[in-house]
């Protein structure tokens, strides 16, 4: 059975929420087990079936599991009716049709759930730096309020990703926040070289819900690097020299 966790922010009527762990799939080797990445090089069918086993949780089909062709942008998407194997670009996806599953693949990247139960309108967010440096969040929410949600209203939460104790950068990258942001040097302190910074992504993310006016929010608190049992990260395979890594799945829906 897929393996997931829930957080209680998201505990809300008419709403059900799931942050699949990589435990309870079908896949072998790099992918053990849960992997859900359409994109990576593992046995198609045997993706399809972890994701029909992360659908069945919410009592839905596979074809009712949205998931755009993610590409660190700031495009989110409207999930209506079943899109087939045609996914279109994004970075997130959002409804106000129940039975309807949006869902984030990450592997080190935040994925956001967020809900307003009384517009009853439901989305899932892929935030990368890039992304939520570029305004993913705010897009995030602005789709969700043209469907109706308020973001005074709102509730996010941020999944599983890779904490602030794990994610090392350079001095460049921090120059690049503090440029575009003012303000967003809080999210970085001292690494373990002058030239290096540690960057505190979950935090970084909170803040921009913040600005978007979306305050009732937290961070789960797994960091996915650390906790190879549980999670896929992109950084670990990276430093293993692996040559792919799964996906995890985050999924929210509006139940009838």
């Amino acid at each position: 059975m897929a393996e997931s966790l829930t957080h209680p922010l998201l505990d809300l009527p008419g709403v059900r929420h799931a942050f699949f762990t990589r435990r309870g799939g079908a896949s072998t080797g790099l992918y053990d087990s849960l992997n859900v990445g359409l994109g990576s090089s593992d046995d198609p069918q045997t993706v399809r079936e972890n994701r029909r086993r992360c659908a069945a949780v919410f009592g839905a089909g596979e074809d009712h599991l949205f998931t755009a062709y993610q590409i660190h942008s700031t495009l989110i998407r409207v999930a209506e009716a079943p899109w087939g194997d045609q996914r279109p670009e994004g970075d997130g996806v959002v409804t106000d049709r129940p039975g309807l599953v949006c869902g984030a693949l990450t592997a080190d990247c935040a994925p956001i759930l967020l809900a307003d139960p009384h517009a009853r309108v439901v989305g899932a967010v892929h935030a990368g730096w890039k992304g939520a440096l570029n305004g993913v969040v705010h897009s995030g929410v602005a789709a969700m309020q043209a469907l109706g949600a308020i973001p005074e209203r709102m509730v996010a939460v941020v999944g599983p990703c890779i904490g602030p104790d794990s994610y090392e950068v350079d001095a460049d990258f921090h120059e690049r926040f503090e440029h575009h942001n003012r303000g967003a040097g809080r999210f970085f302190r001292p690494g373990a070289t002058p030239d290096k910074r540690l960057f505190d992504l979950p935090g970084f993310v909170l803040w921009r819900l913040a600005e978007a006016g979306v305050v009732q929010a937290a961070w789960t608190g797994h960091d996915t690097c650390t906790d190879e049992a549980r999670f896929f990260s992109n950084r670990r395979a990276f430093k293993r020299g692996e040559p792919d890594f799964g996906r995890l799945l985050s999924a929210i829906t509006l139940t009838d």
